[in-house]
Order: C-alpha cells, then sequence, then structure tokens
C-alpha cells in the first residue's frame, strides 16, 4: 500500500491508529502530545497512562486507546530530545518509527497515521526527521502491507501554506503558458544621471560579478555530477546535507557522486537543486550539464522554480504543492 503525506490535523485522521510524541514520564507535554490528550480525553487519557503504563525511556513505543477518537488506537512514541544531533538521537527517533510499526502489526492494525515524530517542541530538524521516518517506513512496507500516512501540521507549517499557496497560484498562472509569443530580453543598464561616485559605486559592485565570472568559467565543461560537487564544496555543504534535505537516498546520490558522466533523471535533479541550496541561475546552469532545462510550459518545473527563486529549500513543502496540483509527489 502506498505511503501519502498529507496536511491535516492528526487527531482527525480516520485511521485505526495515530502515533503520538510522547514523553519519557507520565505527563503531559506540548505540541502533538497536548494535542492528542484533548481530542482523546485529556483526564481518561493520562489516567490510563498513569495506571497502566508508567515511565517509557526515548526510543520505546506504548499502545493507549484512541478514546474519543476516530482512531481507535493510539501508538505512543517516545520521542528524542535533540541535543545535537550526537546523542543518539537519530537511533532513538528510528526506533520510535520501527517499533511504532511493529507494534501496529502485532495489533493487526491496517491503517495509520504518523506526525513527523520529535520535530516540534522536542527539536529533530524537520527535512531530517523526514528523511528518518521515509526510510523506516519503506523499509517497512517493503515486507508489510499497511497505509500509512505521514500528517504535517505545524505552526511553521501552516504559516507557510498560507503564505506559499496564493503567491505560488500566481507563479504558475503568471509562468505557466503554452506559448510565448514575445521574446523576454533582460539589459543591464546604468542610468544616465549618476555622478562619480554613483559610478565608482556600480563598477566596484562589478569586482565580485567578475570574480564569480571567473569561476564558472573555470567550471565550463564540468559534467553534472562535477559541478554538483563543486557547488556543494563552495557552499561549504556536506553530501549527507544535500541528499538527506534533496529526499534523496545514499545509495542514488553515491552513483551521481562516484560515477562523473552519470545522468540523473530530471526529478532528481531538481530535488538536489533544493538539497543544495541553489539560487535559480545555478540550478539552471546544473540542470543544463544533464540535459534539460526549466521548462515554461511544465508545473513541476515552475513549481520548482518558484521555491527555488524564493529560497524556500523544504522539499516537505514541495511535496505537499505537488500532489495539491495534481502532480506526482516525491512519495506517491
Amino acid at each position: 500500500m502506498p505511503l501519502k503525506i498529507v496536511r491535516n490535523d492528526i487527531t482527525k485522521m480516520e485511521t485505526e491508529a495515530i502515533v503520538n510524541t510522547a514523553n519519557q514520564y507520565a505527563e503531559v507535554g506540548p505540541g502533538c502530545d497536548i494535542a492528542i490528550y484533548e481530542a482523546a480525553g485529556y483526564s481518561q487519557l493520562l489516567e490510563y497512562r498513569k495506571k497502566y503504563i508508567g515511565e517509557v525511556p526515548e526510543g520505546e513505543v506504548f499502545i493507549t486507546p484512541g478514546f474519543n477518537l476516530s482512531a481507535k488506537n493510539i501508538i505512543h512514541a517516545v520521542s528524542p530530545l535533540y541535543i545535537g544531533g550526537n546523542k543518539g538521537e537519530e537511533e532513538k527517533l528510528r526506533s520510535c518509527y520501527r517499533k511504532s510499526l511493529e507494534l501496529a502489526k502485532q495489533h493487526a492494525i491496517k491503517s495509520i497515521a504518523f506526525p513527523l515524530i520529535a520535530t516540534g517542541s522536542f527539536g529533530y530538524p524537520k527535512e531530517k526527521g523526514m528523511r528518518i521516518a521515509l526510510d523506516e517506513i519503506n523499509s517497512f512496507l517493503l515486507e508489510n502491507d499497511m497505509l500509512v500516512y505521514v500528517v504535517v501540521f505545524d505552526r511553521e507549517g501552516t504559516e507557510l501554506a498560507k503564505k506559499i499557496s496564493p503567491d505560488l497560484h500566481e507563479y504558475i498562472n503568471l509562468h505557466y503558458v503554452e506559448k510565448r509569443r514575445f521574446p523576454v530580453s533582460f539589459k543591464r543598464r546604468i542610468p544616465e544621471n549618476l555622478n562619480n561616485r554613483n559610478i565608482q559605486e556600480v563598477f566596484s559592485l562589478a569586482e565580485p560579478l567578475e570574480n564569480k565570472l571567473k569561476e564558472r568559467m573555470q567550471h565550463i565543461s564540468d559534467t553534472f555530477s562535477e559541478y554538483l560537487m563543486h557547488l556543494i564544496k563552495i557552499k561549504k555543504l556536506t553530501n549527507v546535507e544535500v541528499y538527506t534535505d534533496a529526499l534523496i537516498d545514499r545509495k542514488n546520490f553515491s552513483k551521481i557522486k562516484n560515477n562523473k558522466n552519470y545522468r540523473p533523471k530530471k526529478f532528481t535533479a531538481l530535488c538536489l537543486c533544493v538539497g543544495a541550496k541553489l539560487n535559480l541561475d545555478e540550478a539552471k546552469d546544473l540542470l543544463a550539464r544533464a540535459g534539460y532545462a526549466l521548462s515554461p510550459s511544465d508545473k513541476t518545473d515552475i513549481i520548482f522554480s518558484y521555491f527555488i527563486e524564493n529560497q524556500i529549500y523544504d522539499m516537505i513543502e514541495i511535496d505537499i504543492q505537488l500532489e495539491a496540483f495534481g502532480l506526482n509527489p516525491i512519495i506517491s
């Protein structure tokens, strides 16, 4: 069965089970935890936790009734507190997903909804949290039959959506055309009324531009792989950061990195433009090295262009917008 990323309130998901980001102790925390307690029935759920469950270590899970929820069951995953990433947080977070799915399987649950565990008040970086969620859920679904949702609903995501949705519609309406009757050209001009000081400022600004041009000329013959590695280096990113934020698996990234003539699929190339946090010019340049261009009559291209142009390097939000416009999402 498919894995779906949706924007919703997890307490309103009509699945057999939902997952809660639980505390280690028998007390209610902020964010997803308190929202689920309030929707299920605060007092009765907390009383059940204290009476039957008690304290549970990070990375472990337990199950309770759903009480007033549509979901019959709540699987509580005790989320790790993120304190830099070097305290075993990743393994504990992976354990939350693995053990939640195994517990659901033991109880013959056929549909389950996850929040992005630990990415709210627990502080885990959202993009990395999504990568872990996808890794663990996809691994489980290779051998098991279950309908799994990842529910994105937080203040940051909601506020971003409020801004993105109208702007993106306008952006698509402006750029999505079947035919262009008139070519568009742009010229940089120095205003005629500049004084000497203004002229000096203009030419001083040209110096870093000249350096960038020289740098680009040095890499004029680079392949897609070579130029991607160069961009990652000058932006002081790591390979792991790039393929994680691009929602690309390590095996696929290794093919690109280790074979300078490897030509990725266009969608993969677009995702890497986001993961490497490229500006629009850099993205166009990188795509061209694999034989691709950003088309004004392709909505997927326009959506990626919008996010890159506005420096919104959030693959989760891109995935949601792709699906909202009836296009193939990253996770289908």
